[in-house]
C-alpha cells in the first residue's frame, strides 16, 4: 500500500482500491477490503483536506475545509439507496467538498475535488440549487450580464475552467427566451469544471496545484457568493 509523502497525498493505490471496488461492490468485499480504504482511500484524503485549509483561508476565509471523518469535507463513501434501482452500496469515487461557512449539505457553494478513475476533475459553484437559489442566480445574470462576463471571461478562469451543468431545455418561464445570455439561464447547475488525471492526482506538489486552481475560480465564486448574499 502507498503512503502519502511530505509533497504526495494520494498514490496509485487510490485509484486501484477505486476499480477494484466498482468491480466489487458489495459489502462482504468491502469489509474484507477496509484496511485498504483506509490506508490508501480516506485517511489521505482527510490529511489532504487538513493541509488544504491555510490554502482555502488564503482563498477566502468563508469557506471550510473540515477534516471531522464524519460530517466534514469528505463525502461519505456509502450510497444512498432508499429510492435508488441501482442498491450498490458504495459509491466508486472520493468527493472532497469544501462548502461556504453558511451552507450545510452538498447543495451549497463551494469547491469540490472528485477522485475517480478516468474522471477526476476540480468542480466549483453550485450544484443542483433549490428552486429560490437558482432563481437568484438567474436573476444576477439578467440584472448585471457584464458582471457575469467578467466572472467567467478571464484569462486564467478560462484556461483552466469550462462553465457546465445540466440545462433545460428553452429559457425558463419569465424571462426572455432571445436573452444574449440565454444558455446561461438554462443552466440548472451553476457549477464549472476543469478535468485532471489520476497522473495528476497522484504527482508531488499536487496540493498546490489544486489549491492554484481554486483560486484561478475566486472570480467566479466570488461573483455566486455576491449573487447570493454570502461574503466571500
Amino acid at each position: 500500500m502507498s503512503a502519502a509523502t511530505a509533497d504526495r497525498h494520494f498514490g496509485p493505490d487510490l485509484f486501484r482500491f477505486l476499480r477494484d471496488l466498482a468491480a466489487h461492490n458489495d459489502r462482504a468485499w468491502f469489509e474484507a477490503n477496509k484496511a485498504r480504504f483506509e490506508a490508501d482511500a480516506r485517511g489521505p484524503a482527510l490529511r489532504f483536506i487538513t493541509d488544504f485549509g491555510p490554502h482555502l483561508v488564503r482563498i477566502s476565509p468563508h469557506f471550510r475545509a473540515d477534516p471531522r471523518p464524519q460530517g466534514g469535507s469528505l463525502f461519505r463513501l456509502h450510497r444512498d439507496i432508499r429510492f435508488a434501482k441501482d442498491k450498490s452500496p458504495y459509491k466508486t469515487h472520493l468527493g472532497l467538498h469544501f462548502r461556504h461557512e453558511k451552507g450545510k449539505d452538498a447543495h451549497t457553494p463551494g469547491f469540490y475535488l472528485h477522485l475517480e478513475p478516468g474522471a477526476c476533475f476540480v468542480g466549483l459553484g453550485l450544484w443542483h440549487p433549490d428552486a429560490p437559489t437558482l432563481a437568484r442566480l438567474r436573476e444576477a445574470v439578467v440584472a448585471d450580464p457584464a458582471a457575469w462576463r467578467k466572472a467567467v471571461g478571464g484569462r486564467r478562469f478560462t484556461a483552466a475552467f469550462t462553465v457546465e451543468g445540466e440545462m433545460l431545455a428553452r429559457v425558463p418561464r419569465g424571462y426572455d427566451k432571445d436573452h444574449p445570455l440565454a444558455d446561461v439561464l438554462r443552466l440548472k447547475d451553476y457549477t464549472a469544471m476543469a478535468s485532471l488525471t489520476a497522473a495528476d492526482i497522484t504527482a508531488p506538489g499536487f496540493l498546490p496545484r489544486f489549491a492554484k486552481l481554486c483560486a484561478d475560480g475566486t472570480p467566479f465564486m466570488a461573483w455566486q457568493c455576491r449573487a447570493l448574499g454570502l461574503e466571500f
